[in-house]
């Protein structure tokens, strides 16, 4: 091959390769030559798109080839330049046919966009033209005249234009020429034959291309000189036409071609057989030898190739031929089903996704034409999605309903596909779609609220309840965690000084020993958290009830349970059996059974002389007093709880039974010295405060005894019956319940009648309860008398600071 044709080559493979047209509607065209290597450039399809580069990324740019055919070219979606995927022949993509277009689709998403590539493949000089037959045999009888004219089968070039058989040139003889004219060959007789002088000849007849550079092909022509054979086979058409349904099954005739041939005999006798077809023809029709029908013996399909060209030869008995054409057209079939292919799925799709968002390209294709591949594409199910069209046959996947992962959390989608067809054909495809998780629901608790019992004095970390939310939201959307109420208080304390709570179980757990009779009860709020993000929370009230416990013993506030024995109570021979004497007061810190009191003598001087209330706790003489009871009488009372197991406490009462403070031991005397000695020591400033006090006390207390004497005028006993109990026992924090037995308001005690008085002697009592002790049941001495010793014996400076005795002592010399 010369330099010169060399360039040539060069020359217009480069002008291929830089051709770039655009069609009228949009789409881009691109001319390359045939046989180009793989990843070779075609050329730069971002830049005929005025994209950049990188939006091809970006965009998710990708080749799909026009009916779902081979994939002739790749994208870089980098650089946006168009490569060769792989070997292009035109030669099987087109054939013979004078223009060869092969359609690409690039699919953009985002949004979603269609282009279609139109890749126009240039013919290249890639194949020397061929014959049928490596040998043509031709019997021409002698009597041939010359200019007789003999049909040579053309050379079969697969390239097309300047690139296939330009010329035949025949090798230098003496008797034949070649002309050529449109689609025939012929050798020309020159110069008369002469059997007799050569009977065989060999010709070489050679067919050349017009590429550059040329290829060429041979064939050698083997004429036998016979006797006069005159006329060739002729047949009744030119063309035939035939149409052949696709799918036909093998063995379907096709046609029948008929030839004719004047001669007689030998010379007459007409077989038929193809021309010039390729293997692959040859594998699909037959013909009959005979009697010229051609059938089906392959597979035909309308969508690999649409019609056929055949060539058919007739030849008499010495070798006398003649062409015919044979169009088979194949006529479409409804049998291929719909292609449902998933070109792109956004797997999961959020919950939250708002109606409209695509969430997958659907791309539907036919193989089939016209109706038969028109394709209606559905959802079967009855989903929150649906198909919008978008362009050609692809749509969009699009979400048509508010999706709930908690509801239903994975889609099973079948779509269908049906064409056109009679009868139609459909298919159809299942994807699935998961939905993802968002933190749309709060932690639910079980219940609205929670209620906890407990007995006090348990131990620290006991439990007291288990709280339970649950979140329907997925792995740290739906993980709870447990916390008290940040900032909450109990009894003016952190609510986390009482409880605690487990952050993973919700367990309630006491931090310490709860006590009834500090705290009977509390509330806290528990609040439960996920861990989504943001989190959300919900929070519910714990109720906790502390149950009593019998852990408090009775607690006597009179007399003194030390057992001092200064505190005697006098008492009166005088006094007759059912008087009221004295009172055990005692409370209980507990509540309900374990703060009922009950009252019991264990021990006592005379058995028979004195009584407890079983749950009033006043002592009452049980007879009268007689001469010869023991002037000290000692009591010891218990006092029991109702509890299980019960409580007690015990305390002593004392008393005097005198009717004169003459009758006083000389001990009890000295008590009164010695507590004399004792005020004795008061300081200066305190008795001038109390002084003051008292005086402006007495004076108001004298006017009101003054008032309710003169209204009277009737002498009171000393003893009412109804015994002073000091105030200072008295606790404020306890008030009086009926039922619990600790004291009753019935009973009012303002003055003392005691041997332990700091300020004298005596402290004379004063009942307000008139029923105490009747007005009739009156000592059987003369109760002037008994005033006249007390009158006798009360010394001005010893009162103290009582000033309530004072007062008592007044009204009774008044009365004397």
């Amino acid at each position: 091959m010369t330099d010169w044709k060399m360039s040539l080559f060069s020359w217009r493979t480069f002008c291929c390769l830089v051709l770039v047209l655009h069609s009228a509607h949009g789409d881009v065209s691109f001319s390359l030559p045939e046989e180009m290597k793989a990843g070779s450039v075609i050329g730069n399809f971002a830049k005929e798109l005025g994209l950049q580069p990188g939006a091809l990324s970006s965009r998710k740019a990708r080749i799909d080839a026009d009916g779902g055919g081979k994939r002739h070219c790749d994208l870089n979606a980098g650089s946006g330049e168009l490569l060769v995927a792989g070997r292009i022949d035109r030669e099987e993509l087109c054939g013979d046919r004078a223009s060869c277009v092969v359609k690409q689709e690039v699919v953009l998403e985002n949004p979603l966009e269609l282009q279609r590539i139109h890749l126009r493949i240039q013919d290249v000089n890639d194949n020397a033209p061929v014959f049928n037959d490596h040998l043509i045999g031709l019997e021409i009888r002698e009597s041939a005249s010359k200019g007789a004219r003999f049909v040579i089968e053309e050379a079969h070039d697969a390239d097309i234009g300047q690139n296939s058989v330009q010329q035949y040139i025949l090798q230098n003889n003496n008797h034949f020429v070649v002309a050529v004219s449109e689609n025939t060959i012929e050798l020309v007789l020159d110069k008369e034959l002469d059997r007799e002088q050569k009977e065989e000849m060999n010709l070489l007849l050679t067919a050349f291309d017009g590429g550059s550079p040329p290829k060429s092909g041979t064939v050698v022509i083997h004429v036998t000189v016979l006797d006069a054979n005159d006329n060739a086979p002729v047949f009744s058409r030119a063309v035939y036409e035939a149409s052949l349904p696709e799918n036909s099954a093998p063995g379907t005739i096709v046609i029948q071609v008929r030839a004719t041939d004047a001669d007689e005999g030998v010379n007459g006798d007409v077989t038929y057989d193809f021309g010039h077809v390729t293997e692959d023809v040859k594998k699909i029709f037959s013909i009959d030898r005979k009697l010229g029908t051609i059938a089906v013996i392959g597979t035909v399909d309308y969508e690999s190739s649409t019609s056929f060209e055949l060539r058919v030869k007739a030849k008499d008995g010495l070798g006398l031929s003649s062409y015919a054409k044979v169009i088979i057209s194949i006529t479409d079939v409804n049998d291929n089903i719909p292609v449902i292919s998933i070109k792109s799925l956004t797997d999961p799709v959020a919950e939250d996704a708002p109606l409209g968002t695509e969430v997958g390209i659907i791309h539907v294709q036919d193989r089939d034409s016209e109706q038969n591949g028109e394709v209606h594409c559905s959802i079967q199910q009855d989903v929150p999605f649906k198909l919008v069209p978008s362009i050609k046959n692809y749509y969009s996947l699009v979400t048509s309903g508010q999706l709930d992962r908690e509801l239903v959390s994975h889609y099973n989608i079948t779509i269908g596909a049906s064409d056109q067809g009679s009868p139609p054909l459909s298919s159809s495809k299942s994807l699935g779609l998961s939905v993802a998780d968002v933190n749309d629901n709060p932690p639910v608790f079980q219940r609205e609220s929670y209620s906890a019992y407990v007995s006090e004095n348990n131990k620290a970390g006991s439990a007291l309840c288990r709280v339970s939310a649950r979140d329907p939201d997925w792995r740290q959307n739906g993980t709870v965690i447990y916390s008290l109420l940040a900032g909450a208080e109990v009894n003016g304390a952190p609510a986390s000084s009482y409880v605690a709570v487990d952050g993973d179980t919700g367990e309630v757990r006491a931090v310490g020993s709860l006590d009834y009779e500090d705290l009977r009860s509390f509330r806290v709020h528990v609040v439960a958290r996920d861990k989504g993000s943001p989190p959300l929370s919900s929070n519910v009230s714990v109720s906790v009830w502390i149950r009593d416990v019998n852990d408090n013993s009775p607690q006597i506030l009179y007399p003194a349970p030390d057992g001092d024995s200064s505190v005697t109570e006098l008492v009166p021979k005088a006094a007759q059996g059912g008087s009221l004497v004295s009172k055990v007061i005692a409370v209980d810190a507990d509540s309900g059974q374990n703060a009922r009191l009950s009252y019991h003598i264990v021990k006592s001087t005379d058995p028979g002389l004195f009584t407890v209330g079983l749950h009033s706790g006043e002592i009452r003489t049980r007879r009268d007093i007689s001469e010869s009871d023991g002037m000290r009488q000692n009591l010891m009372v218990a006092v029991k709880d109702n509890g299980q197991p019960p409580l007690s406490a015990t305390c002593s009462v004392y008393f005097l039974l005198s009717d004169n403070l003459s009758e006083l031991p000389p001990e009890l005397k000295d008590v009164s010295s010695q507590e004399r000695e004792k005020n004795s020591k008061v300081t200066f400033y305190l008795l001038v405060a109390l002084v003051s006090v008292s005086t402006f006390f007495l004076t108001f207390m004298v006017a009101v005894l003054a008032v309710s004497f003169c209204r009277r005028r009737k002498p009171r006993l000393l003893l009412d019956g109804a015994l002073a109990v000091p105030g200072a026992y008295l606790p404020p924090n306890y008030a009086d319940v009926d039922g619990t037995a600790t004291l009753r308001s019935a009973y009012n005690y303002d003055a003392y009648l005691t041997t332990g008085s700091r300020t004298s002697d005596f402290n004379f009592v004063r009942s307000y309860d008139d029923d105490t002790l009747p007005a009739d049941r009156t000592l059987p001495k003369n109760p002037v008398s008994f005033g006249d010793g007390l009158c006798d014996s009360f010394d001005p400076l010893e009162v103290g600071t009582n000033i309530r005795s004072v007062v008592d002592h007044h009204s009774c010399c008044t009365e004397q």
